[in-house]
């Protein structure tokens, strides 16, 4: 045995303290990554968890593998023999009211399976096989974890992952190798292994994120078909409740206390396009004196058009004078990101007229909506959702939203007894001060808009917003909420109105949805949470349709710092994740390639235009230098002083004859041409008539060359600078530069005007 080496029956233990680093790390990851989505249930997310701390902790303190093999595969055996009770059972049991119960409930059965065999081998892993199956049980939850969300949190964790999963398996090669070998000893903590780590380290993140960026790139560039084949898997969403059917007096405050995201918001255009528009919902006619609801409601089915646009075309409202309508309305077009929510409601700004987007789990091919997707629209312009919505939907809309002149209201004549539908009118029996207030309101009021503006104007300025959620002491909160209390929030203050105007005969209805929300200048989309969750209210106008009115007063407005900011980017990169990731397709691969074909033929053409306008600015300097300095009488010496400086310095002729050649060139010439500027001379010349076809073979002389070329062409000018040229190169005699300078651009003028 050589001095120095040692046979070792063990890795090397620099080599297994970072292979047993990077393992627990990659198992914790992708545990925590399962955790995070939030789709399983609570002893599934804190048992996983407290035993990877226990580990950590006992392994930071050198503890060995705390159980046997033999006992870790007998718990394994019994955990099998419980696994039928686990998914008939208690997974069931946690499945309830998910889409698919049986599906969710093996999906949880096995996940709990998954959790335990990683716990049992983590505590007992001892070889080299063992790490191994514990590094696929963790890949084997990234997977699950895949299924179950791909938010930008997993995007996190996914890369995590990936720099850990190289780390793991270089690791567990090396160790692999080293069982068993001869080696130098590489003890931990030494220079060596510090720098084999440091190595170790460089190699692992740059190959996770080079393997990153290249999936990345085919990302973008292969084909992009749906073909759906886990697109149906919406196991057990978070929903966000509140938007149902029918409303009750009261539920509205309850969203508006909860400040999750309902959706965002981009508007084609300046965002001031949006200003003032709220996201609509549900119009519901029906009040029985606490709830709002609709009653043998009609929906006609709406299908996608059979081109690749998919867009679904809803017509315009048939109560409408459609010249009226097109020239007092103004055109909204918008893509909108919704989160799962409790409703089958799709947001969009009144009056819509077309929407695209996928609304069921099948696609074709191409990724368009399929044949058997619809929507369905009510007699009242409100769509909804048959598939539900389940998941984050991606939809654009145009609508069509009404700016009608104050002026040209006021002059609309009252609606016609008769003329809409009586469930517009529809009222339950009320407190009789509540028709007495809406007379005594619109005592000064002549026509419907100046009814429903006072009424309006009436609760903006004499109520107050709040969200105390109390109960009222009676059975009639309308009556508690107009003369006792006096304050309240959106639906009380929208159904107050609905129901005044309505006393009145003046059709109205009661409509749910969104405010605008909070414009974020980073993404440039319009941030909607819960809290924006609305209520007002619609009035009807011959030939103009249902005009909006707002009776709510404003609430405190939200003010934003430091880490609000923080979160507008947060924002953005979750539109911009959900629409180029998760619902990137093949429509979305047209629209990028498109892109970057007008960026590349915008950044050529803009890159020519400053490389011309630089040369010609260079060109105009040189021109003007040559100038002042054969015009100048002071400068010239001066000028001839430094370049005579500068030929002594180089000390080489040919170099200043070939300067001097040049300079006469470039700024035209005078006196005699030497040899070098004569041949020069001569050479440009054979570069512009090989340029327009007449090339010089090596075994012609430059008479012969000059007598091929047609003298009705350029003929009679190459000649003439051919014997200057000739005179100059082979008789040694005295040629006049400028003669040449004018011959050459004779030569260049005819070959232009060719």
């Amino acid at each position: 045995m050589q001095p120095g080496v040692t046979t070792i029956a063990q890795p090397l233990a620099g080599i297994q303290r970072y292979f047993e680093v990077a393992l627990f790390l990659l198992v914790a990851t992708s545990v925590l990554t399962l955790v995070s989505t939030g789709r399983l249930d609570p002893v599934s997310m804190v048992v996983p968890v407290v035993a990877l701390g226990v580990k950590a902790w006992r392994w930071w303190r050198g503890h060995g593998p705390e159980l046997s093999h033999r006992l870790a595969t007998w718990l394994v055996i019994l955990y099998l023999l419980f696994f039928p009770v686990d998914l008939w059972v208690f997974s069931r049991v946690l499945a309830t009211g998910a889409p698919n119960e049986a599906l969710y409930a093996a999906l949880l059965a096995s996940v709990h399976l998954m959790l335990f065999a990683i716990v049992v081998r983590l505590y007992s892993a001892r070889t080299t096989r063992d790490y191994l199956f514990l590094a696929m049980l963790a890949f084997a939850a990234m997977l699950v974890a895949a299924i179950l969300t791909v938010d930008t949190i997993f995007l996190i964790f996914f890369v995590l992952f990936l720099v850990l999963a190289v780390a793991t398996f270089v690791g567990l090669e090396m160790r692999r190798s080293a069982e068993g070998a001869v080696a130098p000893p590489l003890a931990e903590g030494t220079t060596a292994a510090r720098r084999v780590q440091r190595a170790l380290n460089v190699t692992s993140v740059s190959v996770a994120l080079s393997s990153l960026a290249l999936g990345t790139l085919l990302f973008f560039l292969l084909p992009r078909f749906t073909a759906g084949y886990m697109s149906g898997l919406n196991l057990q969403p978070s929903l966000i409740s509140g938007f149902s059917d029918d409303v009750e007096l009261g539920q509205i405050g309850q969203i508006k206390q909860n400040t999750a995201v309902v959706m965002r918001v981009r508007v084609e255009g300046p965002p001031e396009d949006a200003q003032g528009v709220y996201w609509r919902g549900l119009a519901l006619t029906q009040f029985d004196g606490r709830r709002w609801f609709n009653e043998n409601e009609e929906a006609v089915v709406v299908l996608p058009e059979r081109a690749w646009t998919g867009w679904y075309r809803l017509g315009y409202p048939e109560a409408v004078d459609p010249r009226s309508f097109m020239s007092h309305t103004r055109r909204v077009q918008y893509t909108i990101l919704l989160e799962p929510i409790a409703s089958d409601a799709i947001f969009v700004a009144a009056e819509v007229i077309q929407v695209r987007g996928k609304f069921s789990h099948e696609t074709d091919r191409a990724g368009r909506p399929s044949r058997r997707s619809y929507l369905m629209l009510d007699d009242m312009r409100s769509l909804s959702n048959p598939y539900h919505n389940l998941a984050k939907i991606l939809y654009e809309g145009v609508s069509r939203v009404p700016a009608v002149p104050v002026p040209l209201l006021r002059a609309v004549r009252d609606p016609q007894l008769g003329e809409m539908p009586e469930r517009y009118l529809q009222l339950p029996a009320l407190d009789p001060r509540v028709a007495e207030l809406a007379r005594q309101l619109t005592a000064n009021a002549h026509n419907t808009y100046d009814r429903a503006a006072a009424l309006e104007r009436y609760f903006r300025t004499q109520f107050g917003y709040t969200l105390d959620l109390s109960q009222p002491p009676n059975d009639d909160p309308l009556a508690y909420f107009l003369f006792t209390k006096r304050a309240g929030h959106c639906e009380y203050f929208a159904t107050a109105m609905t129901v005044m105007l309505r006393e009145l005969g003046i059709p109205a209805r009661y409509v749910n949805g969104f405010l605008t929300g909070e414009y974020n200048d980073i993404g440039q989309d319009y941030i909607v949470r819960a809290s924006d969750a609305h209520s007002w209210v619609e009035v009807y106008f011959p030939d103009y349709g249902w005009i909006k009115f707002d009776p709510t007063p404003p609430s405190d407005a939200f003010a934003r710092g430091f880490f609000g900011r923080l979160g507008f980017y947060w924002d953005w990169f979750e539109l911009a994740w959900s629409e180029w990731v998760i619902n990137y397709d093949f429509a979305h691969q047209i629209m990028l390639a498109q892109g970057l074909q007008r960026a590349s033929r915008e950044w050529t053409e803009r890159a020519r235009q400053y490389l011309r306008e630089k040369r010609r600015e260079t060109m105009s300097w040189f021109k003007q230098a040559h100038a002042r300095v054969t015009a100048g009488g002071a400068l010239f010496p001066l000028v001839m002083l430094v370049l005579l400086s500068l030929a002594m310095l180089l000390r080489v002729r040919a170099v200043r004859e070939w300067l001097r050649a040049r300079w006469m060139l470039l700024f035209g010439a005078r006196g005699e041409a030497s040899t070098r500027l004569a041949t020069i001379y001569y050479q440009q010349m054979l570069h512009l008539l090989a340029r327009r076809g007449w090339r010089k073979s090596a075994g012609q002389t430059p008479r012969e060359f000059a007598g091929a070329i047609p003298v009705a062409e350029v003929g009679e000018p190459v000649g003439r600078l051919t014997a200057l040229y000739e005179s100059a190169r082979f008789g040694g005699r005295v040629t006049d530069a400028e003669q040449m300078s004018g011959l050459l651009a004779a030569i260049k003028m005819r070959l232009r005007s060719r």
